[in-house]
């Protein structure tokens, strides 16, 4: 793709199954570094990677050759994949269905950054569910209550 220039920073988030708090921290770390494997192997840059036991934010710099939902489905597909076959997980592990995507300018990388690095602060203070309807309200994102990342019965 000679002479295409582009700068794309997304920040994905994605939440467990049902929002079950099945990430454990004894091995979120081997989670994050396959997902990291997953985007470099597809000429996306890795920004930073955080979460919760129920959910991730995963912040790339997006090679123009993918689209954001084959690489979603790639990432969120293979990694499931990968937890099951290790047995990280009491059950079967999956992600539910959907994500969001967030678009950001290069003078807010260092500040998306620190958020998803923070992610455990900042959950000190706020549900995920508050804070997903809070990307979507400040990017403006239209959304019907019943499709959001809510914890099934």
């Amino acid at each position: 793709m000679a002479n295409t220039f582009t700068q794309l920073h997304i920040q994905f988030v994605f939440a467990v199954q049902n929002r079950i708090s099945l990430i454990d921290p004894a091995w979120e770390t081997e989670l994050f570094k396959y997902i990291t494997g997953i985007v470099q192997n597809h000429k996306h840059k890795m920004i930073a990677i955080g979460g919760m036991p129920d959910h991730l934010h995963v912040f790339v710099g997006l090679h123009p050759t993918q689209s954001i939902s084959n690489l979603m489905q790639i990432v969120k597909g293979e990694s499931s994949e990968w937890v099951n076959k290790k047995g990280f997980a009491k059950g079967k592990f999956q992600w539910q269905e959907g994500y969001g995507a967030f678009s950001y300018g290069h003078s807010q990388v260092n500040q998306v950054y620190n958020y998803v690095m923070n992610q455990k602060e900042h959950h000190k203070k706020r549900s995920f569910l508050d804070e997903y309807k809070e990307f979507l309200k400040r990017f403006e994102v239209p959304f019907d209550e019943r499709y959001i990342f809510k914890a099934l019965a």
